[in-house]
């Protein structure tokens, strides 16, 4: 038996697909619920389904970032999305990372059964775990928008204290594995990115004799001035007081 999990802030739609749709007709179970996709992303990382129907229009998620997100972590798992939300281009994307099918609501039985016995034919396609090579999965196209997304948002926020954990927050997946899609699709560490775009600006800062260098470096996020101090001249072979001085 494959499992399915199913995510749709609508109960009602939830309950249907539950009692009306003839799972085990597939060789399907439904090993859980949720209601929206903070709660979906729990369920789905403790139950690992083969199978995820899911809105993408609900509270607590950006739906394509969801999209990404599991598509990476969880390669195998066939994806299909069920949604009043009528984008074409939104609808594309979502194709592109993977989604198996994007059905608009109200869909009819026998779209969810296409949809679904599309889904089952895929997974009984896939080759045993044992032979599944893992390593490049950080190279498809949902990865690459996992990252790119977790790079926006540490350019948006690298003047806070955020950490690697802040941004896999962001971006719906784990730390562990955001670290590895940085690393694979940017070619750098989330440190050395995170360190390179302060010390950048830090340069800039440096520039006006009115600001003091224990003042930039909390404008940068950094806790105290020996740490940005230690960054700085490690990036620049210069301490921050030399590149002030002309030295640059």
């Amino acid at each position: 038996m494959y499992g399915v999990v199913l995510v749709d802030d609508e109960q009602i739609i939830l309950q249907g697909l539950q009692r009306v749709f003839p799972w085990g007709d597939y060789g399907l179970e439904v090993k859980g619920t949720a209601s929206d996709g903070k709660e979906g992303l729990q369920l789905i990382r403790q139950c690992k389904p083969d199978m995820l129907l899911t809105d993408i229009r609900m509270p607590n998620m950006d739906g394509l970032s969801m999209i990404a997100a599991l598509g990476s972590e969880f390669p195998r798992m066939q994806i299909s999305v069920l949604t009043a939300f009528r984008d074409f281009d939104y609808a594309k994307e979502a194709i592109r990372l993977g989604v198996c099918r994007y059905l608009l609501k109200p869909s009819k039985m026998d779209e969810l059964k296409e949809a679904v016995g599309f889904m089952t034919e895929n997974l009984r396609a896939l080759p045993p775990l044992e032979e599944t090579v893992t390593d490049g999965e950080e190279t498809g196209e949902a990865g690459n928008y996992v990252a790119r997304a977790a790079m926006q948002y540490i350019k948006e926020h690298f003047e806070e204290h955020i950490s690697l954990s802040d941004v896999a927050e962001h971006v719906y997946v784990s730390p562990w594995h955001l670290s590895k899609l940085i690393n694979g699709h940017l070619g750098q560490s989330f440190f050395d990115i995170l360190n390179g775009l302060r010390i950048s600006k830090a340069k800039e800062l440096l520039m006006d004799p009115a600001l003091k260098v224990h003042e930039i470096a909390i404008q940068i996020g950094y806790g105290d001035v020996a740490h940005f101090s230690k960054n700085f001249k490690k990036a620049t072979g210069q301490s921050p007081m030399e590149f002030r001085s002309g030295g640059h």
